[in-house]
């Protein structure tokens, strides 16, 4: 990946140079021009395109500022009523993620969203206890972890 990014990036200097234009308008369009070239080029490289990978950031960097509005909406309005419902509880997650940096991003990722935090992950890395501010059904809760941020991240992790 971080080749064809360089190399995109080679091919966007290198027409800037070739066209005399130092803009930030010759970057792009030489930017482009590298990534038709990749594009072309793709079955010559080794790893698939960098671009599916950079899509599925953008999919998960929006998919965490989504849960995290909503999340501290339901913050805000548990704050705000007049006598709390909050069912605090700590619960067992077991994760499908393998490595050490796809637990670590969800346990970060659960740690940054309002209402839930994560108190440790197991010896084994495979379970995550998980405080949560308002805990109803611990396997609702992980279910909906399993379908937004554990699926988004292996889909950045395991293109």
């Amino acid at each position: 990946m971080a080749v064809q990014i360089l190399l995109n990036l080679m091919t966007a200097f290198l027409w800037m140079m070739l066209i005399g234009d130092g803009s930030g308008s010759s970057f792009v369009i030489g930017y482009l021009l590298g990534s038709g070239i990749l594009m072309v080029l793709h079955k010559f490289l080794p790893e698939p395109l960098y671009f599916n990978r950079v899509w599925s950031i953008v999919k998960l960097l929006a998919l965490f500022l989504r849960e995290l509005v909503l999340s501290s909406f339901a913050v805000i309005r548990q704050i705000l009523r007049p006598r709390l419902t909050v069912r605090p509880g700590i619960f067992a997650y077991e994760t499908a993620l393998r490595s050490d940096f796809e637990v670590t991003l969800l346990s970060c990722l659960i740690c940054l969203t309002p209402g839930t935090l994560t108190l440790e992950v197991s010896g084994s890395g495979r379970t995550l206890y998980i405080h949560a501010m308002d805990i109803e059904d611990a396997g609702q809760l992980s279910r909906q972890i399993e379908g937004t941020f554990e699926k988004a991240i292996m889909e950045v992790t395991r293109l």
